[in-house]
């Protein structure tokens, strides 16, 4: 647009046509969006679905459950202190220790389905996603029953607690597949039920309010230990 028709249109139009140029440019983004910035996030959302195990895999807040949300919170406690300090290691065990308890459960699952024969198809049947949801499930109700089942009559859980809901999705899928009852009773071959006198395994016993209460209690002196651990490290 040539200036002396923009200094026309300022004096004699309504400077509608004069601003358009302007408007255009405004409205051009400043960065362009990267789709590989999309694809980077979706990959690492996955990834840390699959290392978490989240029990409620269709729940974004992870605080319907109290593992969860315990282990929520010891992320988000790590996210907020300084890496190599004494707090930033003591909540890496206690993260990994609800990590390794989350995995041995699903390793005794992936152990049944191999021995069922799935095992190509072990890690994908074992894989839920956070899109889950039950509306979706082709025999829930039947799911559930099994799930109940699998949690009171066999040690497949190693825990007293709810069993997680992911392992109902899974459920769904191998009644679908018509290898439920197969499942359920290797299940109770493999992994047989244990008196309440027997000891938990190692590991597998984790006291989540005694966790929170570590967090909390970290949170209110982080700044103190990063403190001495400078001067600790000052003085050597």
């Amino acid at each position: 647009m040539g200036s002396a028709f923009k200094r026309f249109c300022m004096q004699f139009c309504c400077c509608c046509c004069a601003e358009d140029e302007d408007d255009e440019e405004e409205k051009q983004p400043l960065v362009t969006p990267d789709p590989l910035d999309y694809f980077t996030r979706e990959v690492q959302k996955r990834r840390d679905e699959e290392t978490n195990l989240w029990s409620e895999p269709g729940d974004p807040s992870h605080s319907e459950r109290d593992d969860d949300r315990t282990l929520y919170t010891l992320l988000q406690a790590r996210n907020m202190t300084r890496v190599g300090s004494t707090g930033y290691r003591r909540l890496s065990v206690d993260i990994e220790a609800m990590r390794d308890t989350r995995r041995e459960v699903r390793d005794k699952w992936k152990t049944v389905l191999e021995n069922l024969g799935f095992m190509a198809e072990a890690d994908s049947l074992l894989t839920v996603s956070a899109g889950a949801s039950a509306d979706r499930m082709r025999n829930a109700p039947a799911a559930r029953a099994m799930l109940h089942t699998l949690h009171t009559e066999t040690s497949i859980f190693s825990s007293k607690e709810p069993p997680p809901e992911r392992y109902l999705f899974i459920l769904d899928r191998l009644l679908y597949l018509d290898i439920a009852e197969d499942f359920l009773a290797k299940a109770k071959r493999f992994y047989p039920p244990t008196d309440d006198s027997d000891e938990e395994m190692p590991g597998l016993a984790i006291n989540l309010p005694l966790l929170l209460a570590r967090v909390e209690a970290m949170n209110g002196r982080g700044n103190d230990d990063d403190e001495e651990e400078d001067e600790s490290e000052k003085d050597d």
